[in-house]
């Protein structure tokens, strides 16, 4: 993650919850009072957010002490210790929820990636996210699916050009979309082309697409269709694809098969925090 980024995100974080001041903390414990907090998993899987616990508490004060006990993207079990926090107990508890909610959430998205790429145990297909993130949170969600073993889709409209369904219609078809935005981009930018028949298929390879998305399609049509594509040009299987019917996708022969659950209906992972006075 872009450090200075995450920085910026989390002062306005911390801002929006904090406000002019904790109340509750600021009012019960004086300067002088210190003490230690730690992070505890609840249940099993994969860990992300080093860094926003060692960011998040330089943010609020310079003096909190940070003891990471794991890394990004390691396996852990229920009832291990994942950090420690030692510093003033006012600025401990007041960086508290905020580190916790994006530490419980990116490390649930790291998790239910690790267990698509584990169910679909493809060494040709990878597993990538989508566009379907939290607003304000697409930075730390992609990066926590890296950590989970999965692959970034576009990070947003700027970086990849997206022919849909509804750019097809406008356009009138997927060779005027693709002459049309090919005609003014750069030969660093890539074309991706949405099908959902196999007579756009035919289109979008004779079109010069670069990545051809099979969209919202069976396993059997994909292999069907797979035939059509030149190897030089990337595949992707997306839509309609659950945990529960990925592996029939194992053999399609795709490159890549983009979920959008594993960023926006993810289960946060549930992790505790236990304060120590001193």
């Amino acid at each position: 993650m872009n450090k200075l980024k995450l920085r910026l995100q989390l002062e306005q974080f911390f801002l929006e919850d904090i406000g002019d001041r904790d109340l509750t903390s600021e009012l019960i414990f004086g300067e002088g009072q210190t003490g230690k907090v730690v992070f505890i998993a609840k249940e099993n899987g994969i860990f992300c957010g080093e860094e926003i616990i060692r960011s998040g508490y330089t943010v609020l004060h310079s003096s909190v002490d940070i003891d990471l006990k794991v890394q990004d993207g390691e396996k852990i079990e229920k009832g291990q210790i994942l950090a420690e926090a030692y510093g003033p107990a006012a600025i401990l508890l007041k960086g508290e929820r905020v580190i916790l909610n994006l530490l419980q959430r990116m490390s649930g998205i790291a998790t239910k990636t690790n267990e698509a790429v584990s169910i679909l145990n493809s060494s040709h297909t990878k597993i990538c996210d989508t566009r379907k993130t939290t607003p304000g949170l697409r930075m730390p969600e992609k990066y926590a699916v890296r950590c989970g073993g999965g692959f970034n889709h576009r990070y947003g409209l700027y970086d990849a050009v997206m022919i849909k369904d509804n750019h097809i219609s406008f356009a009138g078809s997927i060779a005027k979309a693709v002459e049309a935005a090919r005609s003014k981009i750069g030969h660093m930018v890539k074309i991706e082309v949405e099908t959902e028949t196999k007579e756009q298929v035919m289109e979008a390879v004779e079109a010069g697409a670069d990545v051809i998305m099979f969209d919202n399609r069976k396993p059997e049509e994909i292999k069907e269709w797979i035939s059509l594509v030149p190897e030089t040009i990337l595949t992707e299987a997306s839509g309609g694809i659950t945990l529960e019917n990925l592996a029939s996708y194992r053999d399609t022969g795709v490159d890549f098969i983009s979920l959008g659950f594993l960023t926006h209906s993810v289960k946060a992972l549930d992790i505790s925090v236990k304060v120590t006075v001193e």
